[in-house]
């Protein structure tokens, strides 16, 4: 019960916080625009689905491709530090032999 309560509450402050914004001009145009921008957005994607898959596709593949070459650049710099330091390491080691 605690929780729908706090729930309840959070959306009924964040919707009077919004209508309470909307008092200024340049905030309820803004809030057109964008309101416009996702109409015709949906407008769009409703009309072409085919094409927004492929655009979505497309996205989440360079993404994959962007992650893969981060870990690939993260892999080669550990191992050149590691490869770094047992270098280091090593030469201490020959120093203490002798």
């Amino acid at each position: 019960m605690g929780r729908q309560k706090l729930i309840l509450g959070v959306v009924i402050g964040a919707v009077v916080g919004g209508l309470a914004t909307l008092t200024d001009k340049e905030t309820r145009n803004y809030a057109k625009t964008k309101l416009d921008e996702a109409k015709s957005g949906a407008t769009y994607v409703l009309q072409n689905p085919a094409e927004a898959v492929q655009n979505v596709r497309n996205t989440v593949d360079q993404l994959n491709h962007s992650i893969t070459n981060g870990a690939e650049s993260t892999i080669n710099a550990l191992e050149q530090v590691e490869g770094t330091l047992d270098k280091f390491v090593n030469k201490k080691e020959v120093k203490v032999v002798n």
